[in-house]
């Protein structure tokens, strides 16, 4: 890539990005190279277990790949996530994706926002954290020598660092739009937006606080605070959040990681002005496998100096 090329990306990202080690920017794979990379893709259907019951999923193998992951689900009634999947092993990523216990060919019992609030209760958040830390387990055992990764989004941000904290296989992270706030907070701050889309032009950052300090919770059940397990890993990790999010109040989510930075916690994040909720989008997914890569990078030389 010439000179003046990554000068612009750089000046780029820097715009958007609220953190303080910049990512590098590559060159978007062109159309016909997406095709050479889709044809060298092997696929691998596989089942696992997990607490007595099947789960289902794909495995993405590039040719030669730099590093592996698994993604982990959001709230909704989630498939495996076969298109996101594609896009990473295009870019030399192993992926492991599953359908979500109780969706598509997976067993067991679904647990969603649709049926109530057990949804983010701690048993649930537990179950499918144990339900992920299988499936690191199972790519670990494909490629034994890759750096494991997680990856996920809005719930997954609760999820993530449970399976974080208990399987050391796990050795970096990224979450598009999740909260380190508590599930009880989080709740408190979407029954005030109401699904809005126009809620910040209409309220304020001191509003939001207020209510999520303030604001009488609608169900009584025990709390699960992200921060506590943050609190207690060293694997560096990836935040990538939209300003305009209605369902996290992204601000004080990045106050948290500052104060946890401030604690020589390896943790970044990129605040994307213009985005909501949904930050699946070209420009964070590159810069989060870009950031994947240099962290896989720095794991591998520095297991082969403890080795010399």
């Amino acid at each position: 890539m010439k000179l003046i090329s990554r000068l612009f990306l750089f000046s780029l990202f820097i715009s958007v990005i609220s953190c303080n080690n910049s990512v590098e920017q590559k060159r978007p794979i062109s159309s016909e190279e997406k095709t050479q990379s889709l044809d060298s893709i092997y696929t691998e259907d596989v089942t696992f277990e997990s607490e007595g019951i099947k789960l289902a999923g794909t495995i993405y193998s590039p040719k030669n790949p730099h590093l592996a992951v698994v993604i982990v689900h959001g709230s909704d009634r989630v498939p495996r996530r076969k298109e996101f999947a594609k896009l990473l092993a295009q870019n030399d990523i192993l992926v492991l994706t599953y359908d979500k216990r109780g969706v598509g060919e997976s067993g067991g019992v679904y647990a969603g926002p649709e049926v109530g609030t057990n949804n983010i209760s701690i048993d649930n958040l537990n179950l499918l954290a144990k339900d992920a830390n299988s499936a690191v387990n199972l790519i670990h055992k494909k490629e034994r020598n890759l750096p494991i990764g997680l990856v996920g989004a809005s719930q997954a941000g609760w999820i993530i660092p449970i399976i974080a904290n208990k399987n050391p296989l796990v050795e970096f992270m990224v979450l598009f739009s999740s909260p380190t706030i508590t599930t009880l907070e989080q709740l408190r701050f979407q029954f005030y937006t109401n699904g809005r889309t126009d809620f910040w032009k209409n309220h304020t950052e001191e509003d939001a606080r207020e209510h999520i300090k303030n604001d009488p919770d609608r169900y009584q059940f025990e709390a699960t605070d992200p921060k506590e397990v943050l609190k207690n890993l060293s694997i560096p990790g990836l935040w990538l959040f939209g300003e305009k999010d209605i369902q996290i109040p992204t601000k004080i989510c990045i106050e948290h990681l500052n104060t946890l930075k401030l604690k020589n916690k390896p943790f970044e994040y990129v605040l994307f002005p213009s985005l909501g909720h949904n930050t699946n989008k070209t420009e964070p997914i590159e810069i989060s496998i870009n950031w994947m890569k240099q962290k896989s990078l720095n794991i591998k030389n520095r297991k082969k100096q403890k080795s010399n």
